[in-house]
């Protein structure tokens, strides 16, 4: 048998690589392509369906070209010479694709799949990418221009039927006219011209659960407007429910905190783009991980710590709340993302193992997060400098995290770390806010609390600390370890004392099996006082009650699909 050269082991490695991303490329195209079609039949199931498929699919074709650049390479899979050289060639053949970035990302999978790289190795892998501006041209934008126009219900008439829908309308003029007049009355409330000058609308329609989004920007004299229509498919027909105007609520729309779009999109980079121009407070990653490139926007993200670290001496501190009995967390004064380590050993009273605790990690990821569940990014065998940690943080990481962080050195290495969006642990804020805020703010607990309900997650620990409160005020959840599915649980009530001893006793009278709730117990786990918890029980006094649980089973078993509106109604 011939033995291949270096160069030709290469070309044929990186070949093998590019095959892989046409691969996850086609398939990731033909599942998006079926959301608008599911969205106009209302088949509810199968985009769910659709959504965990697509979830899955990035690691089981990363997993089939491990296997088959493993077995190609052979005894040279780990010689970086030839993965240099795979590098160089695969970087060549992308250099046309209209997703070079999302190709980027693929070929840095792999890599670190073979090598468990420390750190990041810019000999193997794209740490940055290697084409400072796109390589390829866009062959038309990714929006559809409309105006100038000032019969404003014709215009978003206009643009609506511009999608093709083939579900009718209960009533579009309706819908137009209302929305119509609400984009007059925030034109006219912002001081802008009634005329609109110029309307920018995405190509396609962004499809999520039981909603799809028409997405745009308007410009009325020096007034840029982000421009949102929802639309819902109900018993009568197609409906626009909302009109979003305002950057916080796109902003919300597209938060963290939900799971991620199926929208059609041949450059990534230029939809990224314009949307950053509806939203400049979002990050280039979390744009990229809402429109279900979670991979690359992980990519990004890192950048994003490197570019904040680089023009900062700040360091690490332990983040602000009540420490955690599983999860060591820390951050930086002067950057919104939070960095969770699990702990060697768990404090007691808790029972779960670290692999349950990856895998409620992991259960969040394919969940529809509803809004209330923060989304997080792991992060393997990153590498920062010492210098970054003060000598009590580090010391805690060593002692309670020796098996996951290691010192070598002049360097901190951390084997495996979630990162997260930074939030105001509840605890926290409704000990400073403002009592009206804190009120609004623990309706929105109980009501984060239903929303989980709805898509079968119980919490498991409902203490505020392990809620937070994001920059738009709602609430979100964050502690992942006693979280399970709602069906697992046996909800019950307090079975009466036979005897008034028995009521004073620091032991149940009654048999206690472990998925046993008994939601008369949850005041004293939620904590809140005065007017506080008037307020909560105004709202909520029914999550208390058993049967409000059961019936939120009951109807998860009947296959009961509850949407979850990130809107105001």
């Amino acid at each position: 048998m011939t033995t291949l050269t270096d160069s030709r082991l290469a070309n044929l490695g990186a070949r093998a690589i590019h095959a892989g991303l046409e691969t996850y490329r086609t398939r990731f195209q033909t599942i998006t392509a079926q959301a608008k079609e599911n969205f106009e039949r209302a088949d509810w199931l199968r985009i769910r369906a659709n959504a965990l498929e697509r979830l899955e699919l990035y690691r089981l074709v990363v997993d089939e070209v491990e296997a088959t650049v493993t077995d190609l390479l052979a005894e040279r899979v780990q010689q970086k010479l030839v993965w240099a050289s795979m590098k160089a060639v695969y970087s060549g053949l992308i250099a046309n694709h209209d997703d070079w970035e999302l190709a980027e990302t693929f070929y840095n999978s792999i890599t670190r799949r073979i090598f468990d790289t420390v750190g990041v190795d810019p000999q193997i892998e794209f740490v940055s990418t290697d084409f400072e501006t796109p390589p390829t041209q866009a062959e038309r934008p990714v929006y559809r221009v409309y105006g100038p126009a000032t019969a404003l219900s014709q215009l978003v008439e206009e643009v609506i039927l511009a999608y093709d829908w083939q579900t009718p309308f209960a009533s579009l003029h309706g819908d137009a006219q209302q929305a119509g007049q609400e984009l007059a009355d925030t034109l006219r409330e912002i001081g802008a011209l009634r005329l609109v000058e110029r309307l920018e609308m995405a190509e396609h329609p962004f499809f999520r659960g039981m909603a799809a989004y028409l997405v745009g920007r308007l410009f009325s004299g020096s007034h840029t407007i982000p421009f949102v229509l929802a639309l819902l498919n109900t018993d009568q027909g197609l409906k626009v429910d909302k009109l979003i105007l305002d950057e916080a609520g796109c902003s919300i729309i597209f938060s963290f905190a939900r799971a991620y779009f199926h929208v059609m999109v041949t450059r990534p980079y230029d939809l990224v783009q314009f949307l950053r121009g509806i939203m400049p407070r979002k990050r280039v990653a979390e744009l990229y991980i809402s429109l279900g490139f979670n991979k690359h926007g992980k990519t990004e993200l890192y950048r994003d710590i490197l570019h904040h670290m680089a023009g900062s001496n700040e360091q690490f501190q332990l983040a602000r709340g009540q420490r955690g009995m599983v999860m060591l967390v820390f951050d930086m004064p002067n950057y919104d993302l939070v960095f969770k380590i699990i702990k060697d050993n768990f404090d007691r009273p808790k029972r779960v193992t670290r692999q349950e605790v990856l895998n409620k990690y992991e259960m969040v990821f394919k969940h529809d997060r509803a809004g209330r569940l923060i989304d997080a990014q792991l992060f393997e065998h990153l590498e920062f400098a010492q210098r970054r940690f003060g000598e009590d943080l580090l010391a805690e990481l060593l002692a309670n995290a020796g098996k996951t962080v290691r010192l070598v050195e002049e360097s901190v290495i951390i084997n495996h770390v979630y990162v997260e969006r930074r939030v105001i642990p509840l605890d926290i804020y409704v000990e400073a806010a403002h009592e009206a805020d804190a009120e609004a703010a623990v309706i929105d607990y109980g009501q984060a609390i239903k929303d989980l309900a709805a898509t079968n997650i119980f919490p498991g620990d409902m203490l505020l600390k392990n809620f937070g409160v994001t920059r738009h005020g709602r609430i979100v959840f964050y502690d992942y370890d006693e979280l399970t599915d709602l069906l697992s649980c046996r909800f019950r009530k307090m079975p009466a004392a036979a005897y008034y001893e028995d009521e004073l006793s620091d032991q149940p009278w009654f048999g206690v099996a472990e998925n046993d709730i008994f939601p008369e117990e949850f005041p004293h786990f939620i904590g809140l006082t005065g007017n506080l918890r008037e307020a909560f029980l105004r709202h909520h006094a029914d999550l208390f009650d058993p049967t409000y649980w059961q019936e939120m089973q009951n109807r998860t078993r009947r296959g009961e699909l509850i949407h979850i509106f990130p809107y105001g109604k």
